[in-house]
């Protein structure tokens, strides 16, 4: 979808962080912007930097949880801005890390309704009208590298992300022959606020009853020890939004970000590979289910260059 000028972005999550990074890299390219978040204050704190750009923008509290509320809340965006074209779907939360065998059913049931039933709502509720209109678009799920390669102790939030890819991989061969595109983006580390606002929007009846034992840092480095330039390393929300839009324009299926992730990933697509019994392969299978063992939609993604942008 390379044509974005005047066409309309719902971004969930919208209000801070990689979704203000998104809804930002949106407007600046020509869009109207339509920042959904369940924080009244924070959509009020971030309004008036786009209209003191001269973008279009508008604010709609959302709890992407709630159904009812996803439908009237596309339903007031079609009224503002008229037609959608790209959905974003970034709202997520986080939980404590810890074992899983230790993790809390409130965790789980949290963790869940935000990172996979939310955008099970976003898509079901917008993409029939995207597709309906008729003019193109394109939908764009926030995963992680998280959901890639896991990391120790958070097995919840590794495991509803890894849904995510699966399910915008799915979601992409579904919509192929269609003018409507879908990616994962699975950001590496990028500058956001993901611990403090899923304190922050966790409901009452989520919580968990008790004080958890929280996971122990790791140690200090050893005294004299020169510390990294971490800015040199995490990216920033701006910069995420920047390849999201782009991943947008290319048609891409996935969009990444950290190379340094590429290695690791090789290791495990490897193992996988490795882990196929050594036996003939049956042709007869390979015909009969071909829908099974081979997938086109994966041919589709080509290796972006260098970010083009300041």
């Amino acid at each position: 979808m390379e044509d974005l000028k005047g066409k309309v972005a719902f971004v969930t999550g919208g209000a801070s962080g990689i979704g203000l990074g998104i809804a930002k890299a949106c407007a600046k390219a020509g869009m109207k912007v339509v920042i959904a978040d369940i924080r009244q204050k924070a959509i009020d704190d971030v309004l008036p930097f786009f209209r003191e750009k001269g973008w279009p923008v508008h604010g709609i509290r959302l709890d992407v949880t709630d159904r009812s509320a996803f439908a009237k809340a596309a339903d007031e965006a079609e009224a503002v801005f008229g037609n959608l074209h790209v959905l974003v779907n970034n709202a997520g939360v986080e939980v404590p890390a810890r074992p899983l065998w230790q993790s809390t059913f409130e965790d789980c049931d949290f963790i869940i309704g935000a990172n996979i039933k939310g955008i099970l709502n976003g898509i079901i509720t917008i993409v029939p009208r995207i597709l309906e209109h008729d003019e193109g678009g394109h939908v764009v799920s926030t995963a992680s590298e998280s959901g890639l390669s896991v990391v120790p102790n958070c097995a919840l939030y590794c495991m509803t992300k890894a849904a995510v890819i699966g399910l915008m991989e799915t979601l992409a061969s579904d919509l192929a022959g269609t003018n409507v595109g879908a990616s994962a983006f699975c950001p590496g580390p990028i500058e956001g606020n993901l611990r403090a606002t899923s304190r922050e929007v966790r409901p009452e009846s989520l919580k968990n009853s008790e004080e958890l034992t929280p996971i122990a840092p790791p140690p200090p480095p050893p005294e004299g020890t020169d510390m990294p330039d971490f800015s040199k390393m995490i990216l920033s929300a701006e910069e995420a939004g920047e390849r999201v839009l782009r991943g947008i324009r290319r048609g891409d299926l996935y969009i990444l970000t950290h190379p340094e992730f590429k290695e690791g990933l090789k290791h495990k697509f490897d193992a996988i590979l490795r882990a196929f019994p050594d036996q003939p392969i049956n042709e007869d299978f390979e015909k009969y289910f071909s829908i099974l063992v081979y997938n086109p939609i994966y041919d589709t993604q080509t290796t972006p260059g260098p970010p083009d942008w300041d």
